[in-house]
């Protein structure tokens, strides 16, 4: 078939042609973008889910409505073990200059680069590029609650002040430190009872919601958490099928149903099967001997892309906890039966999976318990290591 005209996208954080089963998470983002732009107190949010449901996409979707509905944007991607004033100033300087360029500056835009300035200069190691002193006194204590607050009501003011809403829009929100969500976390709520026109929107792994309750025990009231997990059988069968009827094409239902059953619902799964399928396919329909045809090709394919570079960021012994995990199936595992399979007690596996946790590639649902953040991990794991680790000495060094 034509590779040219191949409609699915597996890239990270790309727009699918058909972008299924999320139009509840779509239509409550709408509301509190419409609430926050008219002056009435809109929830921020933080979706959570496992790696490749397709959260990142989701935020680009909103930010793109948040566009159209008159916002400036601020998306940012929380690095891991960089600080969040780092990557964050100079979005929110960009955002401030662009108001200060409508006509009739006012001055709570020029205040709102002043206490940036101050912000930088305490966090930073750069002025801000405008040309006024920093706001003394002010985003400038060394305390990131009270200087983080100072600093995004500031922001919102401005906002006000020209009435535009303001959208800060962050990715991976389990790489923040806890003090940087417990500031975030303030912020938003003095920003809540001041009236004032600023969301917050996030994405991040499981981990977060208990890293949120951690920061601040009123985040539950602050936040709704929207759970992004994978499609339905009939949502995935969706996903296919659209973008290939849109270029004239489409998959049987046998293709379908083993779609469905290899990527479990999957987003990110869904489009590397979609395009490996496509450019394999020597005509439509896309049939199921097509499916079985692709598979090796796909599975080198996620292996060597998706999986990899995660598990080459792993020291031995945390390759060998998941290899451990992986032994005991893709569910949720106790942390004491992982140690058995490893063969060490349970405290000296404890530092491995703290490591791991922070690092992304493991949460837990509950105390006590382990779960992968990657979806067929597993699978991998037995792949790339064919025999478990040997017991005591694997993890002992």
């Amino acid at each position: 078939m034509d590779r040219v005209r191949n409609p699915f996208r597996p890239g990270a954080g790309t727009m699918p042609t058909a972008l299924v089963g999320r139009d509840e998470v779509l239509e409550n983002a709408q509301v509190a973008l419409a609430r926050v732009k008219r002056g009435t107190y809109g929830k921020s949010f933080l979706f959570v889910g496992l790696r490749g449901v397709g959260k990142t996409v989701l935020l680009n979707a909103i930010e793109r409505m948040a566009d159209r509905e008159g916002y400036k944007t601020i998306l940012v991607e929380a690095p891991e073990g960089e600080r969040l004033p780092t990557y964050l100033s100079p979005s929110l300087r960009q955002v401030l200059l662009s108001l200060d360029r409508l006509e009739q500056a006012r001055e709570q835009v020029k205040r709102a680069l002043r206490v940036l300035q101050s912000f930088w200069m305490r966090y930073g190691n750069f002025e801000v590029g405008y040309d006024a002193l920093p706001e003394r006194g002010v985003a400038d204590s060394g305390n990131l609650e009270q200087d983080l607050s100072d600093l995004l009501i500031a922001v919102a003011e401005a906002g006000k002040s020209r009435d535009v809403p303001i959208a800060l829009i962050i990715d991976e929100v389990q790489y923040l430190s806890e003090s940087e969500f417990s500031a975030l976390l303030v912020a938003i709520h003095k920003i809540n009872q001041r009236e004032l026109p600023l969301i917050l929107i996030g994405a991040g792994l499981p981990q977060v919601v208990g890293l949120a309750g951690r920061a601040k025990s009123y985040a539950e009231r602050l936040f709704d958490f929207p759970n992004v997990g994978p499609l339905t059988e009939r949502q995935t069968r969706e996903a296919l099928q659209k973008p290939a009827q849109k270029e004239g094409a489409s998959f049987t239902e046998g293709a379908l149903m083993e779609v469905a059953h290899v990527t479990k619902g999957y987003p990110y799964f869904i489009q590397v099967w979609g395009s490996y399928c496509w450019d394999t396919a020597e005509f439509s329909p896309i049939d199921v001997d097509v499916i079985h045809g692709v598979k090796s090709i796909v599975v080198d394919h996620l292996d060597n892309n998706f999986f990899r570079v995660r598990y080459d960021r792993l020291t031995p012994r945390e390759k060998d906890y998941l290899r451990a995990m992986a032994e005991l199936g893709p569910d949720t595992h106790r942390s004491g039966d992982i140690a058995e399979v490893l063969g060490i007690h349970v405290q000296s596996a404890a530092p491995i999976r703290n490591s791991l946790i922070k690092k992304g590639m493991i949460y837990s649902p509950n105390h006590g318990d382990t779960a992968f953040t990657v979806p067929l991990f597993d699978d991998f794991m037995k792949r790339i290591m064919p025999e478990l680790p040997r017991k005591r000495g694997a993890v002992s060094g």
